[in-house]
């Protein structure tokens, strides 16, 4: 998606103290929800920005229920997947069985992408993404369910946490562990593949400020020396005859800091601990986070005014919360920055943002929570939709994460493209016209139910312009809603009462099947073409 340059506000991190009408309201959701429904946007109208920012920041929970067995298999008979009932958790049974380990990594992603779709009105499922895209891992190549459900897990717990407590947990993480080889880190054989991203990748990033060393990469390899995986507990643990005792010296990005190499039991955790507060002693770690976050929730373009007006102040504030999440989120989300009328709509909807979204604010509903083979029968399908967008969760490309947050200079822009866009659209079109069939169950968009929400929907400049300022950051031009209105509601009629009169008669007298099906089909494709367009696209 082509667009001309825009830089981004000049405002800085003050806090907002200008309206915060429904207009600002929405934009907060939008940002740390996936979507704005209509029930979100009662629920918080009328409260300060100060009372809706501690309810997103303060999640009912961080435990969901497990995901359950919905599946179905025939194994080998060494290890066949009967300890486990249909709608039990699968999660904690013993299983090593690949076919069983792939039906419940799928099963996994179906129940996300349900937690999602059903999520509580807090910023929780926006920051666990956002950390499964930190730290990024690969549901396939961990292979074991369980280390992948667990490690999920430890990022939902710590979404809203403390960042140096999370990437300390992380670091000996089994999934962790696997997917960066550091259960094959021996004092004979050092595997620098973690000790690299986590200063890369991780924790200082690769700005031009970061200046750890070759050599600082081979010493924080030999600090992690030793950690293995218990494969029957789905622990990690620490085996000291695998451990480099000698003692590790880092460079002067890092104060020239000696880790002295410890033997025993303990030594492990020791130098860990060490390896851990040099890492965030650096004054780096705390701006390369705060970039990260930026990008998520505000914009990607970070240039010199942004970066001495939001993201040092940000920065300072994250070292001196001890890198506790919370008040840096709160900062920036409820900064004049933030509110800025150029930090609305300039975000590209990633695949999840889409998918998530319009199921949210459209109110589309999905079988009842007992029926669990529908439901994630239903959720594997918006899991394959974003998948075929290009964001298949719990599988990003690599252990960078997603393009669309780091690759310069087209970062958003990257989502679309001449595959992605016509996939959106027809995954949009399928929702509002069809709809998606599982087990006998229909998940679908009802336009007329969404049109009944609208306060006046027998006018039709009332509903054309509630229904983009739901679903549009950006406005439409009057000459284009008149267009719509003539074209779609009017049928290239002029008079307004063509459509008053067809919807009124389709509340007073619903049987008159011609009327009925004329009106459903208007709102239908009204509903369609605004979907199809650009403004769809942003958040």
């Amino acid at each position: 998606m082509e667009s001309p340059f825009i830089p981004p506000p000049l405002s800085g991190l003050s806090p907002y103290t200008g309206s915060f009408t429904q207009v600002e309201l929405q934009h907060l959701l939008k940002r740390t929800l996936f979507g704005a429904s209509k029930d979100d946007l009662s629920y918080f109208g009328g409260k300060t920005l100060s009372a809706v920012l501690t309810e997103l920041l303060n999640p009912l929970t961080t435990t969901p229920p497990p995901p359950v067995k919905e599946y179905t298999t025939s194994t080998t008979a060494s290890a066949p997947d009967t300890a486990i009932a249909l709608g039990s958790t699968w999660v904690g049974d013993l299983n090593n069985d690949g076919t069983v380990n792939s039906q419940r990594r799928s099963s996994f992603k179906k129940w996300w992408m349900g937690r999602m779709i059903h999520q509580d009105r807090s910023i929780l499922e926006k920051m666990t993404l956002f950390w499964h895209n930190h730290f990024a891992t690969e549901s396939n190549d961990i292979s074991n369910a369980q280390y992948v459900y667990r490690h999920h897990q430890l990022l939902r717990t710590h979404a809203l946490g403390n960042f140096k407590v999370l990437t300390r947990a992380v670091t000996v993480d089994p999934a962790m562990l696997v997917y960066l080889n550091g259960q094959l880190n021996t004092r004979t054989a050092p595997d620098e593949n973690y000790a690299r991203e986590i200063q890369e990748l991780f924790c200082c990033g690769k700005g031009p400020d970061s200046l750890f060393t070759e050599a600082d990469v081979k010493a924080a390899a030999r600090v992690l020396t030793g950690w293995r995986n218990n494969a029957t507990t789905y622990s990690s643990f620490f085996d000291p005859n695998r451990h480099d005792t000698n003692p590790k010296v880092f460079s002067s990005f890092y104060n020239n800091t000696v880790i002295a190499g410890r033997t025993g039991s303990t030594a492990g955790d020791i130098e860990l601990d060490e390896l851990i507060n040099m890492i965030f002693n650096v004054q780096e770690v705390a701006k390369y986070i705060c970039r990260r976050l930026y990008r998520w929730f505000v914009y990607y373009d970070i240039d010199a005014s942004v970066e001495t007006n939001i993201i040092t102040p940000l920065a300072n504030i994250f070292r001196a919360s001890n890198y506790e999440v919370k008040p840096v989120l709160k900062a920036l989300l409820q900064s004049e920055h933030f509110f800025d009328t150029l930090s609305r709509g300039c975000q590209i909807k990633s695949p999840v943002d889409l998918v998530v979204g319009m199921c949210r604010e459209f109110n589309i509903q999905f079988p009842v929570s007992t029926d669990y083979v529908s439901n994630y029968g239903h959720w594997n399908y918006m899991v394959s939709m974003v998948s075929n967008m290009q964001q298949n969760i719990g599988d990003p490309p690599d252990v960078s994460g997603w393009k669309a947050y780091y690759q310069e200079p087209q970062f958003y822009q990257i989502w679309i493209n001449s595959d992605t866009l016509p996939k959106r659209n027809q995954f949009t079109d399928t929702m509002i016209v069809s709809g998606y069939s599982f087990n006998g169950r229909r998940t679908q968009i009802d336009g007329i139910a969404f049109a009944r929400t609208v306060s006046n929907p027998a006018d039709p400049n009332v509903l054309i312009n509630e229904l983009i300022a739901h679903l549009f950051r950006i406005d439409l031009s009057t000459t284009s809603k008149a267009q719509l209105k003539r074209d779609i509601l009017l049928s290239g009629q002029t008079s307004d009462h063509y459509w008053t009169d067809a919807w009124n008669l389709m509340i007073s007298n619903p049987s008159n099947s011609a009327n009925t099906t004329t009106v459903r089909n208007k709102v239908r494709d009204l509903i369609k073409y605004l979907m199809n367009l650009a403004e769809y696209q942003l958040a």
